[in-house]
């Protein structure tokens, strides 16, 4: 060849994941901004076998016909509800790849490393690998335990033990240790590297264990921002600028999301990763009057007889799986001449958008959902909202001094004329706290599978 061909076509890839990056952030341009960015990578790993020095290309093929087909099959098959699981452990397996490309390019470099004077070139390109492997192998260990919460094969309340904090800042001087040894002439090796990853990945999995299942879409954006700086060491150790440019934006952008949802919930980062919120409950602190029941006929004529709705759905809406019956119901009050409009908060639900995902999955239109700052005036002229599965995001104890949830920014629903509360039972949030707003004068609790209930309201609205 007269030049190089993979330069130019990465910068090309570059360009395209920019503004597959930019079309991302609006929802009706956001999937065919995933179908650039996608095309972009694919154009990149093609255009890789053409890199110099490439060999093993059979395995790298066999690799990528395996990976593709597990992807497409697992990401076909899952349901909307289990999204935030499958975000979790395939954000971890970048992280893992990461790593393991990192331990690679280490291993092809140890007989270098253990000359008397290595490199300064050497150097440098061996730490950032092993900034990248230390980066990708706690993205992986916290992307495999925030799944296994998500999932429920693990309990999602923050797990702590005696002396939690002094052990995670043990390991992790550790791990940086080791980092720092494999640097040093004739200490590369496997007695010497194994460890490191080994107390890398420990690092990861101790970080998340006391994180509650409640605040995994901020722990979910941050290891994604892990996942593409590791990437983007990676890229510069092996002078690849598509991973250096492509890792940077993953983790820019993964970086300012986990920022946006920290501060969504008041909290700061360090609060989140360290402080176990949500691993005791509260008890109630001077709440007044009861929880009053309704029945599903007298929420329908609430419903069939107000002007303006308000529906304001939680992670309960995404258990039951019961968007679709949400739609159905919106539909109806909307041929009644009802107003209906959706409320989201941004950390409802266990990843950033959830809800979005959920309501455009089942056909509810864009310009429906509104975030909180948009909505939260309306409220006071509102007939009725309609809390489902919501719970510490409506909880009017964030107003409250000395609350767990203090000065978290909520959806104001309490302030609505009437509010009807679907639930399962009398449980607390993630917070563990009780919900004041569930015993307001204007609130009526509507108990039950989410899916279920709504279907009931239908069939009642139906009939009037």
């Amino acid at each position: 060849m007269a030049f190089d061909i993979y330069d130019p076509v990465y910068i090309i890839t570059v360009i395209f994941f920019i503004m597959g990056l930019h079309r991302m952030t609006h929802p009706r341009t956001a999937r065919s901004g995933i179908v650039w960015a996608g095309g972009a990578m694919a154009l990149a790993v093609v255009v890789t076998f053409l890199y110099p020095g490439m060999h093993n290309i059979a395995l790298i093929v066999i690799g990528i016909a395996i990976g593709g087909s597990i992807g497409w099959i697992a990401a076909k098959r899952v349901a909307m509800t289990d999204m935030p699981q499958m975000v979790a452990i395939y954000n971890g397996m970048g992280g893992g790849a990461a790593g393991a490309i990192a331990a690679v390019e280490l291993l092809k470099s140890a007989a270098s490393l253990a000359s008397p004077s290595p490199s300064l070139s050497l150097l440098s390109t061996s730490a950032l690998a092993i900034t990248g492997a230390a980066i990708g192998s706690v993205s992986i260990s916290g992307s495999v335990i925030a799944f296994l919460k998500l999932q429920g094969w693990m309990r999602q309340r923050p797990i702590k033990f005696t002396g939690q904090q002094p052990v995670n800042i043990l390991v992790l001087l550790l791990a940086i240790a080791f980092g720092v040894l494999v640097l040093y002439p004739h200490a590369l090796g496997f007695n010497t590297l194994l460890p490191f990853f080994l107390l890398a990945i420990g690092y990861g999995i101790l970080m998340t264990l006391p994180i509650g299942g409640a605040d995994m879409p901020v722990v979910i954006s941050l290891y994604n921002a892990l996942t593409g700086l590791a990437v983007a060491m990676d890229g510069f150790a092996l002078e690849n600028f598509a991973m250096v440019v492509a890792g940077t934006l993953v983790g820019a952008a993964g970086s300012l999301l986990t920022l946006l949802m920290a501060r969504a919930m008041n909290r700061s980062i360090g609060n989140v990763l360290f402080s176990a919120f949500g691993a005791k409950e509260e008890e109630a602190a001077g709440i007044v009057g009861t929880m009053k029941p309704i029945q599903p006929q007298d929420a329908a004529v609430m419903l069939a007889y107000a002007n303006s709705v308000i529906i304001a759905p939680g992670y309960g809406m995404a258990v039951a799986q019961a968007q679709q019956k949400v739609k159905e119901l919106t539909d109806l009050l909307e041929s009644k001449g009802v107003t209906v409009k959706f409320a989201i908060h941004p950390v409802a639900g266990r990843m950033p958008g959830h809800m979005n995902v959920l309501l455009a999955e089942a056909g509810v239109p864009y310009d429906h959902l509104f975030d909180r700052d948009e909505i939260n005036a309306e409220f006071p002229s509102t007939d009725v909202v309609l809390v489902i599965g919501a719970n510490d995001v409506v909880n009017p104890a964030a107003r409250r001094q000395g609350s767990a949830l203090a000065g978290m920014p909520i959806l104001d629903v309490d302030k609505a004329k009437n509010v009807i509360v679907l639930k399962r039972g009398q449980g607390r949030g993630f917070s563990g706290i009780e919900n004041e707003l569930f015993y307001g004068e204007n609130t009526k609790m509507l108990y039950g599978d989410a899916q279920e209930t709504v279907a009931k309201v239908i069939q009642e609205l139906k009939k009037l």
